[in-house]
């Protein structure tokens, strides 16, 4: 079998991305789609003493309306490297295991950065390295033209030249999904189901649907373990 996990580069992803492509073969990350102004494609959410907070970045969107997600650029005009960093040091300078994230993050985030992408797959190469995660990857660029009339009819022409006999697709996209063209190409189609572990956090009553940044400072090398339920509780995802 040759499962296969296709998604767009998103900021400093959720939990439960993660989980999805520690159960594939390969990882297709979505890079020829178009951005998605209100997506995740350049925010996530860190937990503070008042609730959970927005880290974004900020985008040049004006007269840009169309573009893709490799095309999206990075704000120059803002400092908001800085103030992520700002943020996450204050709101986990307790966790147990900030002195050893923050600083390679630090690093990554420092840099002069143009094209959201190639922020977010740099970060996500981190984020695996820090999780213990050793994943294939490739960019759906790289299999050719994928031009369909419907957006599962291009999920099926992605699976089918990568050799992908499952998909393993996210739950929200039950609401939109057609499995038909994935069907015909030979492919299963697999909904996530993922149930989200509760795990140790600072400031309170626990909140799921957080960066994993979350995870990582409070959790250390046991992260991989808990997002993949080799941890004992979950509570349900929307």
């Amino acid at each position: 079998m040759n499962r296969v996990v296709i998604h767009q580069p998103s900021y400093l992803p959720w939990i439960g991305l993660f989980d999805r492509i520690a159960q594939a073969d390969l990882f297709i990350v979505y890079d020829n789609v178009q951005y998605d102004k209100h997506g995740w494609r350049n925010r996530n959410r860190i937990k503070t003493a008042a609730g959970s907070q927005w880290l974004t970045v900020p985008i040049l969107t004006k007269h840009r309306s169309g573009m893709l997600v490799s095309d999206a650029l990075v704000n120059p005009q803002v400092p908001w490297s800085r103030k992520h960093l700002q943020a996450i040091r204050v709101n986990y300078a307790r966790a147990p295991h900030l002195d050893r994230y923050v600083k390679p993050l630090a690093e990554i985030l420092d840099r002069p950065w143009t094209h959201l992408m190639d922020l977010d797959l740099t970060l996500q190469d981190f984020l695996f390295d820090a999780l213990g995660m050793r994943v294939q990857q490739m960019k759906a660029t790289a299999l050719g033209d994928t031009s369909a009339p419907s957006a599962s009819e291009r999920l099926a022409i992605l699976c089918q030249r990568a050799g992908a006999t499952e998909y393993i697709s996210p739950d929200a996209a039950k609401d939109y999904l057609d499995p038909r063209p994935l069907e015909a190409a030979g492919v299963t189609v697999r909904f996530h189901g993922y149930q989200h572990p509760v795990y140790p956090q600072l400031h309170g009553p626990f909140i799921p649907h957080l960066s994993v940044i979350d995870l990582l400072m409070n959790c250390g090398e046991q992260s991989l373990a808990t997002l993949t339920h080799r941890a004992p509780s979950a509570v349900t995802a929307p």
